[in-house]
């Protein structure tokens, strides 16, 4: 007998999972909306059922955050995602407009191939397995290497509830045989109609490599601005609540505080009151030698970690009750660690003269690194949020708010989410919090409410018709004469301008001519006298002294 090395095993293995989750899709597509709805509302229960025990295994095994915080977001990928997804129309006839004679059918994709972090190992499985089978798709997952146990515990949870609702085997299904082949031939298969990525940037440039439809999420580097108008108490509370929650891992959370230099001494005071350490320069430089690995990506070993943790790591004390470290910077470069993403609660802290140098201090943040993805705006200054709105390079703009709770749609309206796009600025295809309706297509149908005639002959109303130009020459023809100026009438000869306005000039909207004194706009300052002589001899000369004047 021959045994197969892993690397062929897992791949024969992802095989087998593909052509599953084609055969179960197939079944499934043919499910009404009310089934599965269904089939959501139970995985969807017995997700949240699990979040704590899942929570704690997670953190156990990656080291990453704390489980209470993780117990959070796997209610939040479980319960309020369903609770947001439950009443879309996806499946069938979505849109019925009788008025414009339209209608719109929803067509899943078929099978969605998912990738998942380290660092929500569980919340993602629980969310993608919602959005992917609400859109009619099946699911198959593919774990972080250094999550394997507690993502494989939760893909258990997700696939035997939807089987018990009714969904067929092999709608949801993961890798258990975890080897870079098996991912790649996951990606690659001509059966995977999308790839939904999250994860380093390494395995999302893979994805998209891969030749399958991805989407995914990117690198966040949110700038969190602390204007002047600002609740100055609440806003270092937000930062720091979103900095602090599960550790900071949660891509849309801030990476660093602008603050204008006119209340920052009151900032000051309130970051230290809230538990805030700031380092000196030598501290600054021991924890920025371990925040990047040599090639310039995050440290793994300090992802997650407390500010009590990494400062010992880096060889400085701090006092027990720190709970973010910040470090004072005026520069921004991919060398810069402080002025890029850092999955950990550390902060760089730029200073800034008022609010447009401060807009211009985001802008170089962004493009530094998270462009694209999130920044959020503590202000109570309605025209600073439109121009923040209106310029900066992102897709998720927040308002007093934690970002990385407002983020993913947790304490905002935004959808719910854990895989937020960065659009085009960010080199991936959506700029959405991603859910239900961006894992399926469309069909549109359009009934005919026009004819071939209607098209070469449209209506057009008589008060959009031009008179008709005719090409023929006219010569010298004066324009009291010429019928393209008299529709069509060739008017009676007027000799002298008594006759002209004998009746009275009512081109005013009065029955004398009162061409008020003075009025240049005409002339050269004085008034048009009605004794001018205006006839065929001189009215195109006149014309063309009017127009001159017009375009000086």
């Amino acid at each position: 007998m021959i045994t197969l090395d892993k690397d062929l095993q897992s791949v024969q293995c992802a095989r087998e999972l593909v052509k599953n989750a084609k055969q179960a899709q197939a079944v499934y597509a043919t499910f009404s909306q009310e089934k599965i709805d269904s089939i959501i509302k139970h995985i969807a229960t017995e997700a949240s059922r699990h979040a704590e025990e899942l929570a704690k295994l997670a953190n156990e095994e990656t080291g990453f955050g704390n489980w209470q915080d993780k117990v959070l977001k796997n209610v939040f990928a479980s319960t309020k995602v369903y609770e947001y997804i439950k009443d879309l129309k996806t499946v069938g006839i979505i849109k019925d407009d009788q008025i414009n004679k339209v209608m719109e059918v929803g067509v899943p994709l078929g099978v969605i191939t998912a990738l998942v972090p380290s660092t929500n190992p569980t919340s993602t499985i629980f969310y993608k397995t919602l959005i992917a089978l609400k859109a009619g798709n099946a699911i198959i997952f593919s774990p972080h290497p250094n999550a394997k146990k507690c993502s494989q515990k939760a893909i258990e949870i997700v696939k035997k509830a939807a089987e018990e609702a009714g969904a067929p085997a092999g709608i949801v299904d993961g890798v258990s045989l975890l080897t870079l082949q098996a991912t790649r031939e996951l990606m690659h298969s001509k059966d995977v109609s999308l790839i939904l990525a999250t994860g380093g940037e390494a395995m999302v440039k893979a994805a998209y490599s891969s030749g399958t439809p991805t989407i995914s999420g990117g690198p966040g580097n949110g700038p969190a601005f602390i204007e002047r108008s600002a609740d100055i108490k609440q806003a270092v509370s937000d930062i720091i609540t979103s900095k602090t929650f599960d550790n900071g891992v949660i891509c849309a959370s801030e990476q660093s505080i602008i603050v204008e230099k006119c209340i920052y001494d009151e900032v000051h005071r309130e970051l230290l009151a809230q538990g805030v350490y700031f380092m000196n320069d030598d501290e600054s430089n021991k924890l920025a030698s371990i925040l990047l690995r040599p090639n310039g990506m995050i440290n793994p070993e300090v992802v997650g970690k407390t500010a009590i943790y990494l400062s010992g790591r880096a060889g400085f004390s701090v006092p027990s009750n720190t709970r973010v470290l910040i470090s004072l910077q005026d520069s921004v470069s991919h060398n810069n660690p402080y002025a890029r993403e850092k999955l950990c609660p550390v902060l760089g802290l730029y200073i800034e003269d008022d609010w447009m140098r401060a807009c211009k201090r985001v802008e170089a943040l962004l493009t530094n690194e998270g462009r694209g993805h999130t920044l959020v705006v503590h202000t109570k200054n309605q025209d600073v949020i439109r121009q923040f709105a209106l310029e900066k390079p992102v897709f998720r703009m927040l308002v007093n708010t934690p970002a990385a709770l407002g983020g993913i749609g947790a304490t905002t309206n935004l959808i719910p989410a854990l895989t937020l796009g960065c659009g085009a600025l960010g080199g991936g295809s959506s700029s959405d919090n991603v859910g239900p309706l961006n894992l399926l297509n469309i069909r549109k149908v359009g009934y005919g409410v026009r004819s071939i005639h209607d098209l070469k002959q449209p209506e057009v109303s008589a008060v959009n018709q031009q008179p008709e130009i005719s090409s023929a020459n006219y010569g010298n023809t004066s324009i009291f004469e010429d019928t393209r100026f008299s529709g069509g009438h060739v008017a009676p000869r007027v000799e002298s301008d008594t006759a002209l306005y004998a009746a009275g000039d009512n081109r005013f909207g009065t029955s004398e001519l009162t061409m008020p004194q003075g009025d240049d706009r005409f002339g050269a300052g004085e008034a048009t006298s009605p004794q001018s002589d205006i006839n065929e001899e001189n009215v195109e000369q006149i014309i063309k002294e009017v127009l001159g004047r017009l375009t000086k």
